[in-house]
C-alpha cells in the first residue's frame, strides 16, 4: 500500500515540483563495511521501510575519508555508514559532517551514546567491534606455533613471516591497533614495539578485513582483526580462533554521520533514524556479521558478547579522533614502520 501511494504521489509531483524536489526518494550510502552482504543488506532494508531508493558505494573507512574530503566542495555522498569512529570524529573535526540529534539515539547503549556526545551530534554509534588478533589453528599445529597471549609475544623470532596487519593510512581496524597500542605502551614505547614488530610482518594490508583473510586461507598464522571478525570466520567453519593480548585491547564504535551538503538530506536523516533501530541492526546478524549492535534492544546470539563483558581499556575517541592526531600518528607511522627496511 505504501509503495504504491509513494509512487502516486511521485507521479503527481513530477509534474508540479522542480527536478530535485523529486531526488528526495533516492539517497547515496557511502559503506566502510568490508562485509558486501551487510552494505546490501542495509540498502534493501531502508529500501523496503521507506521506499528509497539507495545506490552503495563500498571502500575501506581511511579511503572514504579520503573520498569525503576530496568531494568536499560537491558532495556525492548523503550518509556514510559503517568504519571506526576515530576517522567520522576527524571528519567532524573538520567540518565534512552534518549536524543531526537523532531521536533514537537514546535506544542506544551507553558506549554508544558517547561517540554523539564527542562530536556533537555529528556522529552516531551502529555497531561496536573489540580489537583482537586471529590466528590459524591448522598452521598451528602444522609448525607447531606458539599460540601468543599478549602483543609483545608476536616479537617471538617463531613468527617470522607468519603476522600480516593492517596499513593504518587506508584501514580504519587497523588505525584501531595503532592508537590502541598507543594508549596501552605510550606513543614511544609503541612505535619501538611496532619497529621490532616488522621484522614478523609479511606485509600491511590495505583493508582491515585483509589480514583476516589471508589468515582463515592458511596464507598466515596470524592476523589482525576485531573479535567479531574472527567470530564470523569460525560460524562460516574456518579454523580460526580469536586472541584478546594480556595487556589490554582499544575497541571501536562503528558508526555513521551525514554528510555535509548531502544533496538528499531528507532521506539522509531518515536512512540515520532508522540505522539506530533494532530492526535496522538486526540486519547485521542476519547476514551472519557478528559485531556488537548498539541498540540495547537487540537480542546478542550466544557467540556475540557485551562489550562490558570484555576487559577494554578506556579508549580516548576526543583525542585519538582528533584531525592533529590521526595526521599525526599516522605521518609517524608511515616514516618509521611502513618505510622500515626489513
Amino acid at each position: 500500500m505504501l509503495p504504491r501511494l509513494a509512487a502516486t504521489l511521485a507521479l503527481s509531483a513530477a509534474a508540479l515540483l522542480p527536478l530535485p524536489a523529486a531526488a528526495q526518494s533516492q539517497l547515496n550510502l557511502y559503506c566502510s563495511s568490508p562485509n558486501t552482504a551487510w552494505c546490501q543488506g542495509m540498502a534493501v532494508g531502508f529500501e523496503k521501510a521507506t521506499g528509497t531508493r539507495v545506490a552503495v558505494i563500498q571502500k575501506a573507512t581511511g579511503e572514504m575519508l579520503a573520498q569525503v574530503k576530496a568531494e568536499a566542495a560537491n558532495p556525492k555522498g548523503d550518509v556514510w555508514w559503517a568504519g571506526p569512529g576515530d576517522a567520522y570524529l576527524q571528519a567532524a573535526e573538520e567540518g565534512l559532517l552534518e549536524t543531526y540529534a537523532s531521536p533514537n539515539v537514546a535506544q542506544l547503549h551507553d558506549w554508544a551514546r558517547r561517540i554523539t556526545e564527542v562530536s556533537n551530534n555529528r556522529v552516531a554509534g551502529v555497531y561496536g567491534g573489540i580489537l583482537s588478533l586471529g590466528y590459524n589453528t591448522e598452521i598451528q599445529a602444522k609448525k607447531k606455533l606458539p599460540v601468543p597471549a599478549c602483543w609483545k609475544d608476536l616479537l617471538d623470532p617463531a613468527y617470522k613471516a607468519e603476522v600480516m596487519l593492517g596499513n593504518p593510512n587506508s584501514s580504519g581496524t587497523a588505525y584501531l591497533m595503532l592508537a590502541s597500542l598507543v594508549q596501552v605502551f605510550g606513543e614511544d614505547e609503541a612505535f619501538a614495539y611496532m619497529k621490532a614488530l616488522n621484522a614478523n610482518v609479511s606485509s600491511y594490508a590495505r583493508s582491515g578485513i585483509g589480514p583476516m583473510t589471508a589468515v582463515k586461507r592458511g596464507e598466515t598464522y596470524i592476523g589482525s582483526s576485531v573479535l567479531h571478525g574472527v567470530i564470523n570466520e569460525i560460524v562460516a567453519g574456518f579454523p580460526v580462533k580469536p586472541v584478546l593480548p594480556c595487556e589490554g585491547v582499544g575497541y571501536e564504535v562503528g558508526s555513521m554521520a551525514i554528510i555535509k551538503g548531502a544533496r538528499n538530506l531528507d532521506a539522509a536523516r531518515r536512512f540515520y533514524d532508522w540505522a539506530l533501530t533494532a530492526e535496522a541492526q538486526q540486519i547485521g546478524l542476519d547476514v551472519k556479521e557478528y559485531a556488537i549492535p548498539t541498540n540495547r534492544s537487540v537480542v546478542l546470539p550466544a557467540m556475540v558478547p557485551r562489550l562490558t563483558d570484555i576487559k577494554v581499556i578506556s579508549y580516548d575517541f576526543a583525542k585519538y579522533g582528533s584531525s592533529a592526531t590521526r595526521k599525526r600518528l599516522l605521518e609517524r607511522w608511515e616514516r618509521e614502520i611502513n618505510a622500515a627496511v626489513k
